[in-house]
């Protein structure tokens, strides 16, 4: 039997428990249903300017730069991430602020109110809450991240003045193919023929190019229209036949992200000056992404999740091994979902202990099957565990002071051990 339906002055909890049970599956694909809802809220224009952020990683990571140089500039900003990690209001900022539980309830009750008898997925009624707080808030510019490919997500109701795409990866095949090339027509979806192509991928598909050819759309290419070079261990520099930066500072969030959100604002009509970009660069940081929660053990939380991520995060590893004086042991909690490339992404990670831990629900994976994994690798020193919690909880307990702890391969993992940390 369905559930009462919430109201406006139902609370948050109620509210994502109605919308976990009211459709069918948790991700279906298709732009006519939330589309339609969109137009009867007149949401399909949230801000006169949108950036939309596609890719198999960095979206985040791009998108919060983008956010923090636009801030900078003293414009109006709204971005759209998920998942999230802690609180379901991480998913909506409005000017650097997370959404309140009350204004995403009354966004909820406007959308169940306007929506009839249309089926909207979990996603959905998460992208048209976001929407129409960015409607209410009355912004210059809303950045929207991409849930999942691009072409059908729901966040492609809204057209785009700048589609950005970061990296092309494989992941999420049963959705979008097994190949780059699908991935890629997938992921440029997002562009339009009134919009600009900004791509950070290196080594660009040509489906991506065709997409943009087809409809006319112009493309701007990493080492090919503009390009970034770290100088040193405090510098790097930018350069585009429109702008060129040079002594930017380091950000915490991979260059590669920072480059492509400097890329997209150097393509847009908006004024920023190196001044208000060093100032935003100093403080860009995302929330999983490389963080350290603690020294002595040095503990690092990152959501990486696949191949591409993996590789990233173990150049950053090494990259704080040489920093540190003295370094131990190091430890690996880790818990993935079943649909992922585990064996791929379990393959590049190095450690000298690993912590396997179960995830639950539908698509998590038992922390046998990841140490089954580590063994056709030959890596010894696994230990499984029922929950995250109990695995980081080992780690810790094991560890010295010089050791290096790394809590990674999914968002629920690190979610985990945030939730534990910060209560």
């Amino acid at each position: 039997m369905q559930n009462k339906i919430p109201d406006a002055m139902s609370d948050l909890e109620t509210w994502l428990c109605y919308l976990e049970q009211l459709h069918p599956s948790s991700i279906e694909l298709g732009l006519e249903r939330v589309k339609s809802v969109a137009e009867r809220l007149d949401l399909l224009q949230p801000a006169p300017y949108i950036f939309t952020v596609a890719g198999t990683n960095g979206k985040g990571t791009t998108c919060r730069t983008l956010e923090m140089i636009l801030l900078a500039a003293n414009k109006r900003v709204g971005v759209y991430s998920s998942p999230h990690l802690l609180r379901f209001t991480e998913r909506v900022r409005i000017n650097n602020q997370e959404s309140t539980p009350s204004d995403t309830v009354k966004a909820f009750a406007a959308i169940e109110k306007a929506r009839g008898d249309v089926s909207l997925t979990y996603f959905e009624y998460a992208t048209l809450a976001a929407l129409y707080q960015f409607k209410q808030a009355q912004l210059d510019i809303v950045i929207l991240e991409v849930g999942l490919g691009g072409r059908l997500d729901a966040t492609n109701i809204v057209d785009a003045d700048i589609a950005i795409i970061t990296t092309i990866g494989i992941d999420h095949v049963e959705y979008l193919g097994n190949t780059r090339e699908s991935i890629g027509q997938e992921k440029a979806g997002i562009f339009k023929p009134k919009s600009i192509a900004v791509v950070g991928e290196p080594e660009i598909p040509s489906s991506i190019l065709d997409v943009a050819h087809a409809i006319n759309c112009p493309i701007f290419a990493v080492n090919k229209d503009w390009s970034y070079q770290q100088i040193d261990k405090l510098f790097w520099q930018f350069h585009s036949s429109i702008k060129q930066y040079k002594n930017l500072p380091i950000p915490h969030v991979p260059l590669a992200n920072a480059a492509t959100a400097i890329a997209a604002l150097s393509y847009s009509p908006f004024s920023i000056t190196q001044k208000q970009i060093d100032s935003a660069l100093e403080k860009t940081s995302l929330i999983g992404r490389f963080q350290i929660i603690q020294s002595s053990p040095t503990v690092i939380v990152d959501v990486a999740h696949n191949p591409h991520a993996a590789s990233y995060l173990v150049k950053q590893i090494e990259l704080l091994k040489q920093q540190q004086l003295k370094v131990g042991k190091v430890r690996f909690v880790i818990g993935m979902l079943k649909d992922k490339d585990i064996k791929s992404t379990l393959s590049i990670f190095n450690a000298d202990q690993w912590y396997c831990a179960s995830l639950y629900g539908e698509r998590g994976c038992n922390a046998d099957i990841l140490k089954q994994f580590l063994q056709e690798e030959n890596v010894a020193n696994i230990a499984t565990f029922d929950s995250v919690y109990e695995a980081y909880q080992k780690a810790m307990q094991e560890a010295k002071e010089d050791d290096i702890i790394v809590i990674c391969g999914s968002f629920h993992t690190v979610s985990a051990v945030l939730d534990t940390v910060s209560n």
